[in-house]
Formats: structure tokens, C-alpha cells, sequence
């Protein structure tokens, strides 16, 4: 299907939801776009003070140092002057401080298979019923999962998806200092853009989108949020378009609102499932690929998906996929690295097909 085909099935909402959605939007009109320079400044002093310490030898210093930039923070020296494993010796050498995940200290409650994710949800779409729940309240960092509202409010608004956008410098990160494969000056459609941030989570795509929405990108924000509300989407919060930012977070009960939602749009199934695209960027054709390799898996039949990474978030997934004649939405967040994440969504399939189970929670079914 392509990107312009689908994007006419996806139709503005009905007027009274798009009027809420302008009233939830004004009372969110303070929301603030998250300020991308202010989180690495924040850790420049803790940095500095910790390198200080490990040229000075002095391992002592310098774990007090690293110990301010938060619980978990690590920091490795090897004294001037103080041999190694190796019988060498060795100038002193201060280590970056190694940030835990926010839902790192999450407790790990028992399920019927052993997951290495945080928090795990798996959810009847059909019955509401709740086959599997590992803090499924806890707020944490969603990364870019966050992306799924960003394709959602683009669904919505119905904008031609053949308008030239063009990437500039607000658009690069300055937050993690992640990489881009779109250099500044590359233009490319809205539907070329969408495409790249819904299936190889391109941040600068995401953000160009946010940007260029009519209203600016203050505006787009609070409409994030407002359409997370209308949705139930009570314990989540957006500041920016890309999930950069720590501060995008939700809970897995929120998430599985908005797969719910998102799934509603052949738009957004098919450019999250797409397997890989190719796109020309400066002259050259670039191959871009689905993040979540699942989708090329013929054990799995995936109507709807997003990945996610930051530090803070862990890696990330939601899902809605069709198990054992079922239509389960499924929530990873918190998962140490992406081996574990597949190993953990494999686990739960492998379970749900051989087990069949009925709601393991009972009377937690949710309706939308």
C-alpha cells in the first residue's frame, strides 16, 4: 500500500473529538517544548569534576564525583602509579558515569515465563482481559514509542503527505547527540518523512514533522498531550515529538490506549510493519530498515509495532499482533538490551500459543 493511498483512508476525527481536542490543547498551551541544550549542560559539571579526580589519581575524589550524578553512576580509575591486571602501569583514567534506567529499581513480580523487561502487559484487544502484568502503572520514559503520536496527530490532521519538508538545524539532536542519516538541507515529502520516523524511528524526521504541523511545534506538543487525555491517557505526558527527551512518559496501561488507537489507521500499520524502504538523500539512495526485527519473522504476524531507546527508557516495544486467534496488544518497556527485548517477546508468544491462557488478572479487564 502506499503512503498516499493509505493516507486517504485516514479521516479527521469527528467534530466533537476535535473540538475537545482544541479545548484539551488550550488548557496545555503552557506545556513546555523541552529546551534541547538544558540536559546536556546539566551534566558537564559532574562530568569535569570526575575526570578531574581520575587524572589526579585520586580514585576517592572522583567516585564522590560520580556518585552526584545519580544512583547506579560508576566510575573506574586506575591510579598513577598503581599496576594493573597486567602488570602495567598506567596513568589515571576516569570512566563516564553509567546512567541506570529509570524503571531499573522496578520490583520484579512473578510471571509464567522469565522476562528481563521491567514491565511487561499483555492485553485482549477483543475482551479487554489482561493475560499478563508486570508493573503495568509505573510511569517511566517511553523513548521513541513516543513516535506513535506523533504518526497519530499527522493521521489525524490529514495534511498532504506529498509537501516538500526541509531538515534544518532545529532539527538536529542536541539532547543525546544521536546520529542522522538525513544531513541538514535534505528535503523530502511529509509521507517520505513519516514513513522514516514510524519505521527506522529517524528522529530528525519525527521532530521536522512536529515542527512544520500547522501551529508550530509549541502547538503540536500540546496537542500530543491533548489527544493523550481524550484517549484515557492519564499518567502520560509529551514534550517533545522524537522521545529524545526523558521527560516523554507514560505507562504501559497508557501505551496500550494508544496502540489501540493507532491500529485504527491502515496509514500507521503499514508504514510501523513495513520491512525496509529505500529513500534518496543527496544524490544518493539510502536503504533504510523496520527496527523491530520481528516484523520479518514468519512466526509472527504483527498488525502494528514501535521500538524505543534511550538510557533512561531501556529498550522499549508495543505491539498489536494476532496470537493463537487472538488480537493481543503487547507492552515491553524496560528491557536491558535488544536481544533481551526479542528474547522477551518471543517468550510471551511461545507462552500465549502453547498455553492458551485465559485473563490471569481477574476483574482487570479495561474498556477504551
Amino acid at each position: 500500500m502506499g503512503v498516499r493511498t493509505a493516507a486517504k483512508q485516514c479521516a479527521w476525527w469527528r467534530r466533537t473529538s476535535l473540538a475537545a481536542a482544541l479545548v484539551a490543547a488550550a488548557l496545555l498551551a503552557l506545556t513546555p517544548v523541552m529546551p534541547v541544550q538544558a540536559a546536556v549542560k546539566k551534566g558537564a559539571p559532574v562530568a569535569a569534576k570526575v575526570a578531574k579526580a581520575g587524572k589526579k589519581g585520586d580514585a576517592k575524589a572522583a567516585k564522590k564525583a560520580s556518585a552526584k550524578a545519580g544512583k547506579g553512576s560508576k566510575v573506574k580509575v586506575a591510579l598513577r602509579g598503581q599496576h594493573s591486571k597486567k602488570g602495567k602501569r598506567g596513568k589515571a583514567v576516569a570512566a563516564a558515569p553509567v546512567r541506570r534506567s529509570v524503571g531499573s529499581n522496578l520490583p520484579r513480580t512473578v510471571t509464567p515465563m522469565e522476562l528481563s523487561a521491567s514491565v511487561a502487559y499483555v492485553l485482549d484487544q477483543d475482551t479487554h482481559e489482561v493475560l499478563l502484568s508486570r508493573n503495568e502503572s509505573a510511569v517511566l520514559p517511553i523513548a521513541s514509542i513516543t513516535k506513535l503520536m506523533t504518526g497519530l496527530l499527522i493521521a489525524d490532521a490529514n495534511l498532504p503527505m506529498d509537501e516538500f519538508i526541509t531538515i534544518t538545524d532545529d532539527d538536529v539532536d542536541t539532547v543525546k547527540g544521536s546520529s542522522s542519516r538525513l544531513p541538514v538541507g535534505t528535503t523530502l515529502t511529509r509521507g517520505e518523512l513519516l514513513h522514516l520516523a514510524l519505521m527506522s524511528s529517524e528522529n530528525r524526521a519525527a521532530h521536522a514533522l512536529g515542527r512544520t504541523y500547522p501551529g508550530g511545534l509549541r502547538s503540536f506538543v500540546s496537542l500530543m498531550n491533548a489527544r493523550a487525555l481524550m484517549l484515557g491517557m492519564h499518567n502520560t505526558r509529551y514534550v517533545e515529538p522524537t522521545g529524545l527527551s526523558s521527560a516523554n512518559r507514560s505507562s504501559a496501561r497508557d501505551l496500550a490506549m494508544l496502540v489501540a488507537e493507532a491500529a485504527r489507521y491502515p496509514l500507521l500499520r503499514t508504514l510501523t510493519t513495513w520491512p525496509d524502504h529505500e529513500v534518496a538523500v543527496g544524490g544518493r539512495v539510502l536503504q533504510y530498515g523496520n527496527t523491530n526485527r520481528l516484523v520479518h519473522s514468519p512466526d509472527w504476524n504483527i498488525a502494528l509495532q514501535k521500538t524505543g531507546y534511550i538510557s533512561e527508557a531501556g529498550r522499549c516495544v508495543v505491539m498489536l499482533t494476532r496470537m493463537a486467534g487472538r488480537q493481543l496488544v503487547m507492552v515491553l518497556l524496560d528491557a536491558p538490551n535488544t536481544r533481551s527485548r526479542l528474547v522477551d517477546a518471543e517468550r510471551v508468544r511461545q507462552w500465549v500459543e502453547e498455553e492458551r491462557p485465559a485473563s490471569t488478572v481477574a476483574g482487570r479487564g479495561h474498556s477504551w
